[in-house]
């Protein structure tokens, strides 16, 4: 099959089509590279901010590439908003690519409309990025995001695209519950994909202090709980300080981070999450013990009744801080939670098993 992959969210394009070459397959990614992230990519599309009319630039440049947009047995989008525009100029691309391409697909892995709208319906979810039970969370953050994706061009695009579609996947089962009331028919959930071949090699060394690392973008320390995440764990450094010792990023390329995380015994990710994003998973391949989202929901989904090598969290700054605190106290069950973390994503993760799930829901549509 000939596929294309637009859009890139945490390597999760790039990983699926390093599974689907293994396969046979001939694939392009096409994407910004996640902006700063600067993951890998064939075709290399940029907005360049900063400079002079750098939107008309960007554009332009996006119309040039069209005719490398056509042709494809599968086009997969990592989100309506696939380019680095006004959602008013995606319209025509998405018809473009529509008319010219034999399937499309819609994949739910971030932010859009829909998960926008099961945050705060305040039913779907017991917490999330925009509720915590009834109670909506109030910050600029969450505030921006509702106005941008309820009652725009942005929520007009996100349904257009899911009403026409072949198909949507939802990688995580925070997406999948945001889709299923509206889109069962249609959508499935398949595991993100990540490249486990080195996991083997994971650094499994016992440190003599408890390592914790936590990345941080300025933009989204907020709406994702880092705020509230790096606060617990410096109250862990300040109470324990022989204990523990934190490793921190601030928006660093992906190279970067990744030798940061395989330096480390514990990530902290995402406070609202139910499930594993990305950098849960990177980390899960480097013997990593997660602290972030690991909710029995998530297990379900998967299927898995006895592994549990992560450690769950709710959006509590006290939940986070006992949690912290155990590891510390308790470093002998941190070689067995590592060894578990492997485990689990080799078991549900590894790039080609992915890939072929992809391979199945595609050729079913």
């Amino acid at each position: 099959m000939r596929i294309l992959l637009i859009g890139e969210y945490s390597n999760l394009h790039w990983g699926l089509s390093e599974g689907l070459r293994e396969a046979g397959h001939e694939v392009c990614v096409l994407s910004n590279g996640d902006f700063w992230k600067n993951y890998r990519r064939d075709i290399s599309l940029v907005r360049e901010e900063g400079t002079p009319f750098a939107g008309i630039k960007y554009l332009l440049n996006a119309i040039r590439l069209l005719p490398k947009m056509r042709g494809y047995d599968v086009v997969q989008l990592i989100n309506p908003m696939f380019l680095e525009l006004k959602a008013e100029r995606i319209f025509p691309f998405y018809r473009y690519l529509r008319r010219h391409n034999k399937k499309l697909f819609l994949g739910a892995f971030g932010m859009d409309t829909l998960w926008v709208k099961a945050g705060t319906d305040r039913k779907t979810f017991r917490y999330s990025d925009f509720n915590i039970g009834d109670r909506l969370v109030d910050n600029k953050s969450t505030r921006e995001l509702i106005a941008d994706w309820s009652g725009t061009a942005k929520e007009r695009l996100n349904y257009m695209i899911a009403d026409d579609c072949d198909g949507i996947i939802a990688g995580m089962y925070e997406y999948y519950a945001a889709y299923k009331s509206r889109y069962g028919s249609k959508l499935v959930h398949i595991p993100m994909p990540i490249n486990v071949r080195d996991a083997g090699e994971a650094k499994m060394e016992q440190h003599d202090k408890v390592r914790f690392f936590i990345g941080i973008q300025k933009s989204r320390s907020e709406y994702k709980g880092t705020d509230i995440m790096l606060r617990a764990l410096m109250r862990v450094k300040e109470n324990y300080p022989d204990r523990c010792e934190i490793l921190k990023a601030e928006n660093v390329p992906f190279e970067e981070y990744t030798k940061m995380v395989a330096d480390s015994d514990v990530l902290l990710d995402q406070l609202y999450g139910y499930s594993p994003g990305m950098n849960a998973l990177l980390a899960l391949t480097k013997g990593k013990i997660v602290v972030g989202g690991a909710e029995e929901e998530y297990y379900s989904l998967i299927g898995e009744k006895s592994l549990r090598p992560m450690v769950n969290v709710v959006p509590d700054e006290e939940d986070v801080y006992r949690k912290l605190e155990n590891l510390v106290m308790n470093p002998h069950l941190i070689p067995r939670m590592k060894e578990e973390s492997l485990q689990l994503v080799r078991k549900y993760h590894d790039h080609r098993a992915v890939a072929a799930q992809y391979l199945e829901f595609w050729q079913s549509r």
